[in-house]
């Protein structure tokens, strides 16, 4: 077993979880009831929630004040559940409108969520402890939009723009939202679970449909009409 896949030992894991657990008190301390939500990884990780309103905040604290300098990324996830399935049924009178209209019960990850979109970010310290945190936010299904972390990790940045891009999560404060992979006139937000994937429609994910024989296999009954009418 190699030393990156081995168990922290008792003495070990009890001082990283010491860590961790205070990590989330600093930030309860210094934030209050904007922190909604945590979990604690005993030895490996920890997440933090907080109210969309202290997203900015959140990130000066971590930076400025913990010394988590280090900004690893930040992102958004699409909690629904694709009406779309994968494309086992996609004829092309498939009810997609109806599809879209189902209920459904949000399920979300560590430290919990009340809105469909959430926003994360990571960021380290790097010069002491080693140790990272995953800060989380519920986006407000009513503006989507939250305040940019540019000015305080300048990383954020190229992070920001495709995070608005494929979502459509607007960043207040942020200097450039503009495209990076899609061109001006695109309409839509590839990463949200409601945005068809028409190739997907066309042929199903594979696995799903086999198209093909496999090799060393007989072609099927198509493929020898097709060959015979060739003769």
């Amino acid at each position: 077993m190699s030393s990156v896949d081995a168990e922290p030992t008792t003495e070990e894991s009890v001082a990283s979880d010491d860590l961790r657990s205070g990590l989330v008190a600093a930030f309860e301390e210094e934030l209050g009831d904007a922190v909604v939500g945590s979990h604690v990884r005993e030895g490996i990780d920890v997440w933090v929630r907080v109210e969309a309103e202290a997203w900015r905040a959140t990130g000066e604290f971590a930076r400025n004040k913990l010394e988590l300098t280090f900004f690893d990324f930040l992102s958004a996830i699409d909690w629904m559940p694709s009406p779309f399935g994968r494309y086992e049924d996609a004829e092309v009178d498939s009810p997609l409108a109806e599809k879209l209209g189902q209920p459904y019960e949000l399920e979300t990850g560590y430290a919990g969520g009340d809105s469909r979109f959430q926003l994360l970010a990571r960021v380290f310290d790097v010069r002491q402890h080693h140790v990272g945190v995953t800060l989380k936010s519920d986006v407000p299904d009513d503006t989507m939009a939250m305040d940019s972390w540019v000015r305080v990790y300048a990383g954020a940045d190229w992070h920001e723009r495709e995070t608005w891009e494929m979502y459509g999560i607007e960043f207040v404060g942020h200097p450039d939202l503009r495209h990076i992979y899609l061109p001006t006139e695109f309409e839509g937000h590839p990463l949200r679970k409601d945005f068809p994937l028409l190739t997907r429609v066309v042929k199903p994910w594979p696995g799903i449909v086999d198209v093909e024989p496999m090799p060393g296999e007989p072609e099927g009954d198509g493929d020898e009409e097709t060959e015979g009418e060739a003769e």
